[in-house]
C-alpha cells in the first residue's frame, strides 16, 4: 500500500517517467496511457505529476550492439516510431550532443512524484466506492473470500456468491510465488538509485555506460512537488538483494556528473537524500494480460510490467476492463458490481 516501503513493492521507488519502451506494433498500452498522464500533469496538480523535457541519447560505443541493461532498443533507435507520436519531438543537433553520444532525441514527457501520486490514486478509488483491505493470501482464489457486494467497509450478513466474483491479479513481482499463479517467468529486475536534492534541467537517458557492467544504466529525472531528483541506476535481472551497494552508488554518481555536469560538477556537489533499491516485476515474454478460471473463480491477470508500469498503467487497465467484459458478456466499460479492480 502507499506508505509501505519494501523493495519488493517497486512503485514507490520508481522515478517515475514516460519513455516509450515498446515497439510500434506493441505500443497500445503506452499510447493509451500518455494522454491521461499528460492531462493529469496539466489539469490535476494534486496528482503529483509535472511536465518535463526528455532527452534520450545513444552512446557512440554501442552503435554496433544492442543496448545494455533493461532499457528498450526501440527507445534508442536512430529513427524511433515515437518521432511522430510526440508533437514536440525533435532530433538533437550534433552541436548539442554530450561527448561520446552518436545521436539524440528530445520530446516533452512527464515525471511523477510517486509518494504523492500513489496516495492520490487511493483517494480516487475511495471516491468511487472501492473497499480496501489488507490480507495475506497463499492462493489467488482466496481473494474471492474478501469480496462483498455492498460498497461499504462493514461486511454484510450475506456475501455475494463465489460465482459472481472476478479477481484481478495485479500482484507484480510476487506473482512468481502466489498459489494458483506461480509464474516462473517472473523475476526481479533490481533497480538501485540515488535520490538527490539537486535539480536536473531535463530528463536524461543514455543507452549504455562506457565501461561498467551491462546491467548498469545512466538516467536522471526530477520528480514533481519537491520529490528530489532520481539518479540511476541498475537493471539487474534475478537479483533479490534489497540493500544498496555503495560501490554501485558511487558509479551512478560519477557517471551523472561526468555526463551531465549541469546537475552537479562533482560527486561531492551532489546533495544526497537517500540511497534506495526497488525490485521491478520483470517477466520473460512481457506483461501478462489474460483471463482464466482458477478453482472456479475467474481471474484476470495484469502483471509483469517490468520498468514501464506507470507509463503503461491506463492502457493495460483498459485491457483489464475489456477482459472483465468478456467474462460478464457485457461491453467493455459497462458497469458490473462484481468486477473489482
Amino acid at each position: 500500500m502507499p506508505g509501505d516501503h519494501d523493495a519488493q513493492y517497486a512503485s514507490p521507488w520508481a522515478g517515475a517517467n514516460f519513455l516509450p519502451m515498446s515497439t510500434q506494433e506493441n505500443s497500445r498500452w503506452e499510447r493509451r496511457t500518455w494522454p491521461e498522464l499528460r492531462r493529469l500533469a496539466v489539469e490535476v496538480p494534486e496528482a503529483g505529476i509535472h511536465l518535463q523535457k526528455a532527452l534520450v541519447y545513444r552512446n557512440a560505443k554501442d552503435l554496433d550492439v544492442r543496448c545494455g541493461g533493461g532499457l528498450s532498443e526501440d527507445l534508442f533507435a536512430p529513427e524511433p516510431w515515437y518521432s511522430t507520436f510526440f508533437p514536440d519531438y525533435r532530433k538533437v543537433p550534433a552541436s548539442e550532443l554530450p561527448p561520446g553520444t552518436a545521436y539524440g532525441h528530445e520530446f516533452g514527457s512527464v515525471c511523477i512524484n510517486t509518494a504523492i501520486y500513489l496516495a492520490w490514486l487511493v483517494g480516487q478509488c475511495r471516491k468511487l466506492g472501492v473497499v480496501i483491505k489488507r490480507a495475506s493470501l497463499s492462493h489467488i482464489s482466496e481473494a474471492a473470500s474478501l469480496h462483498y457486494a455492498h460498497e461499504h467497509d462493514a461486511a454484510p450478513a450475506n456475501p455475494s456468491s463465489k460465482d459472481d466474483i472476478i479477481v484481478v491479479n495485479a500482484t507484480g513481482l510476487l506473482a512468481c510465488q502466489l498459489g494458483g499463479v506461480m509464474d516462473k517467468a517472473v523475476q526481479p529486475a533490481r533497480a538501485q538509485v540515488v535520490v538527490v536534492r539537486n535539480d536536473s534541467p531535463a530528463m536524461y537517458s543514455i543507452s549504455s555506460t562506457d565501461n561498467d557492467p551491462p546491467e548498469e544504466l545512466v538516467y536522471s529525472m526530477t520528480r514533481a512537488v519537491g520529490g528530489g531528483t532520481i539518479l540511476g541506476g541498475t537493471y539487474d535481472k534475478g537479483n533479490w538483494d534489497p540493500a544498496p551497494d555503495p560501490a554501485i552508488a558511487q558509479r551512478i554518481m560519477q557517471r551523472i556528473v561526468a555526463k551531465f555536469p549541469q546537475i552537479a560538477p562533482r560527486v561531492d556537489a551532489l546533495d544526497v537524500v537517500r540511497h534506495a533499491v526497488g525490485l521491478r516485476p520483470y517477466r520473460d515474454g512481457g506483461v501478462r494480460l489474460d483471463k482464466e478460471l482458477v478453482d472456479g473463480v475467474w481471474v484476470v491477470h495484469n502483471y509483469g510490467h517490468a520498468g514501464w508500469g506507470f507509463q503503461g498503467s491506463y492502457g493495460t487497465a483498459e485491457r483489464v476492463v475489456e477482459l472483465v467484459g468478456d467474462i460478464t458478456g457485457r461491453t467493455a466499460g459497462a458497469p458490473h458490481h462484481s468486477a473489482r479492480l
